[in-house]
């Protein structure tokens, strides 16, 4: 189980940069409550990461799915098989007391274009920018198209207008998913489904990816929560429930 926290709400200091904007840390753990013991000890800031807050963590692991809104993305779940092993989640929080609502995730309307490579590709050049001035890059064993030196060289050529304008439409975003948000208390989607993934990573909502069962060929199969920022006590208690 893995918790992707809001960004900022635990200090990078020590970590390797990538994208600035982007980067958050988290833990990856055996289950979701050992997500949110290792969360407690480490969320908050250390002062050496200017981008990192001080929030409350309020967890106790106590799910009450009387009180929860909970939400499903029918416009995901509707692409799905009929005996996928998705919608078995559903039934499950349906069992627990959830009054689970059909909604339709922002999607393409309000993603039509993809950010976040031409942000993390910018970011992550400027980051690496002594690497590939020095030409040490070619000491990387891979260099294949899509591999890291080569997009570190070609995103030289970004534009800058270009990306100020994908962060302007990154603003945007924030605001409709934090308006969507706000009316659920968390959003259960498949995990790889249409553009949530690339969305959240760029508005900063946290999300627990858990496991639910295997496919056909024995790999393991995962389904995601997305919650409201900085309300990671409330995804890991019904991740764990």
């Amino acid at each position: 189980t893995g918790l992707r926290p809001t960004f900022g709400s635990i200090s990078r200091s020590g970590a390797m940069v990538l994208c600035w904007s982007l980067d958050k840390a988290g833990p990856i753990c055996r289950s979701a409550e050992d997500c949110a013991i290792v969360f407690h000890y480490i969320h908050g800031t250390d002062g050496k990461d200017p981008g990192s807050v001080d929030k409350n963590f309020n967890y106790d692991g106590v799910a009450d799915f009387k009180k929860l809104k909970v939400a499903y993305a029918e416009n995901y779940f509707k692409r799905l098989a009929v005996d996928a092993p998705e919608r078995k989640v559903l039934e499950v929080y349906k069992s627990l007391g959830a009054d689970i609502k059909p909604v339709d995730f922002p999607d393409s309307t309000v993603y039509p274009v993809n950010l976040i490579s031409l942000i993390l590709n910018a970011e992550s050049a400027a980051a690496f920018d002594e690497l590939t001035r020095t030409n040490r890059d070619d000491l990387i064993e891979r260099q294949d198209k899509g591999f890291w030196p080569n997009s570190f060289r070609a995103a030289r050529l970004i534009p800058a207008v270009e990306y100020i304008n994908a962060n302007r439409y990154r603003y945007n975003l924030c605001k409709t998913i934090n308006d969507f948000m706000k009316d659920y208390d968390l959003v259960i989607v498949p995990s790889f489904a249409g553009r949530q993934l690339a969305i959240t990573n760029l508005t900063g909502h946290p999300v627990v990816v858990m496991p639910m069962g295997f496919n056909q060929n024995g790999s393991p199969l995962s389904i995601t929560l997305i919650g409201n920022l900085y309300e990671e006590a409330i995804i890991l208690a019904a991740a764990k429930a």
